[in-house]
């Protein structure tokens, strides 16, 4: 959730330089920041934090959290997908680059969702 938390820290100062920039021009090449911005703010905010609060508060089995060695792979991806796809759209990266990101995000969701599909039990159990 920490990890989240300066996501949402760097998207919301690019989102800033973004909207001032609209009232003073600052740097004419400043709009290529967006994807970054979409990309720091909806995936690594959000889904991070997401990921951060399910790992937190769904309930544990037998005092333990399921196995975190798959929510620390998925915290792992999702941020390398994240880097993946921020630099990429930045730098303008062969679309392969992209898709690698993209297609890393998605194991990183698969990942964790296996670890928190042992912890969801029906309810009075």
């Amino acid at each position: 959730m920490r990890t989240s938390l300066i996501y949402l820290a760097v998207g919301f100062t690019l989102g800033g330089l973004l909207l001032f920039h609209k009232g003073v021009a600052l740097y004419a090449k400043l709009w290529r920041v967006l994807p970054v911005h979409i990309e720091l703010l909806l995936l690594g905010w959000t889904l991070q934090l997401a990921m951060g609060v399910a790992f937190w508060i769904l309930p544990r089995m037998r005092g333990r959290r399921g196995n975190e060695k798959l929510a620390w792979l998925a915290f792992v991806l999702l941020n390398a997908g994240v880097w993946c796809v921020g630099l990429g759209t930045l730098l303008r990266a062969p679309t392969t680059i992209l898709f690698a990101g993209r297609l890393v995000e998605g194991i990183a969701v698969i990942a964790f969702a296996a670890h928190a599909w042992a912890r969801v039990k029906p309810l009075g159990m």
